[in-house]
Protein backbone atom coordinates (compact mmCIF):
# COMPACT_ATOMS: atom_id res chain seq x y z
CA UNK A 1 0.00 0.00 0.00
CA UNK A 2 1.26 3.45 -0.84
CA UNK A 3 1.57 5.91 2.02
CA UNK A 4 1.08 3.43 4.83
CA UNK A 5 2.25 3.69 8.43
CA UNK A 6 3.24 0.83 10.68
CA UNK A 7 1.99 0.19 14.20
CA UNK A 8 3.27 -2.28 16.76
CA UNK A 9 0.96 -4.95 18.14
CA UNK A 10 1.52 -7.44 20.90
CA UNK A 11 2.27 -10.83 19.34
CA UNK A 12 -0.64 -12.53 21.12
CA UNK A 13 -3.05 -9.85 19.91
CA UNK A 14 -1.78 -10.15 16.34
CA UNK A 15 -2.27 -13.91 16.44
CA UNK A 16 -5.85 -13.45 17.64
CA UNK A 17 -6.48 -10.90 14.90
CA UNK A 18 -5.01 -13.19 12.24
CA UNK A 19 -7.18 -16.08 13.43
CA UNK A 20 -10.38 -14.01 13.47
CA UNK A 21 -9.56 -12.45 10.10
CA UNK A 22 -9.13 -15.88 8.52
CA UNK A 23 -12.37 -17.14 10.08
CA UNK A 24 -14.21 -14.09 8.74
CA UNK A 25 -12.83 -14.65 5.24
CA UNK A 26 -10.44 -11.71 5.05
CA UNK A 27 -7.43 -12.30 2.80
CA UNK A 28 -5.07 -10.90 5.44
CA UNK A 29 -4.94 -9.68 9.01
CA UNK A 30 -3.96 -6.26 7.67
CA UNK A 31 -7.13 -5.93 5.61
CA UNK A 32 -9.20 -7.02 8.60
CA UNK A 33 -7.55 -4.44 10.87
CA UNK A 34 -8.01 -1.66 8.31
CA UNK A 35 -11.69 -2.56 7.93
CA UNK A 36 -12.31 -2.66 11.69
CA UNK A 37 -10.48 0.62 12.27
CA UNK A 38 -12.36 2.36 9.44
CA UNK A 39 -15.68 1.24 10.95
CA UNK A 40 -14.71 2.39 14.45
CA UNK A 41 -13.44 5.78 13.28
CA UNK A 42 -16.61 6.33 11.23
CA UNK A 43 -18.72 5.42 14.28
CA UNK A 44 -16.82 7.83 16.53
CA UNK A 45 -17.08 10.62 13.96
CA UNK A 46 -20.84 10.06 13.65
CA UNK A 47 -21.24 10.21 17.44
CA UNK A 48 -19.31 13.48 17.51
CA UNK A 49 -21.43 14.92 14.68
CA UNK A 50 -24.66 13.90 16.43
CA UNK A 51 -23.52 15.55 19.67
CA UNK A 52 -22.65 18.77 17.82
CA UNK A 53 -26.08 18.84 16.15
CA UNK A 54 -27.78 18.21 19.50
CA UNK A 55 -25.85 21.08 21.11
CA UNK A 56 -26.79 23.42 18.25
CA UNK A 57 -30.47 22.49 18.51
CA UNK A 58 -30.38 22.99 22.29
CA UNK A 59 -28.71 26.37 21.80
CA UNK A 60 -31.44 27.39 19.37
CA UNK A 61 -34.12 26.26 21.83
CA UNK A 62 -35.49 23.47 19.63
CA UNK A 63 -34.80 20.76 22.22
CA UNK A 64 -34.24 20.70 25.97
Amino acid sequence: MFGTKKIALDKALYERIARVAAQAGYPSAQQFVVHVLEQQVRHLEEDKDEEEVKKRLEGLGYID
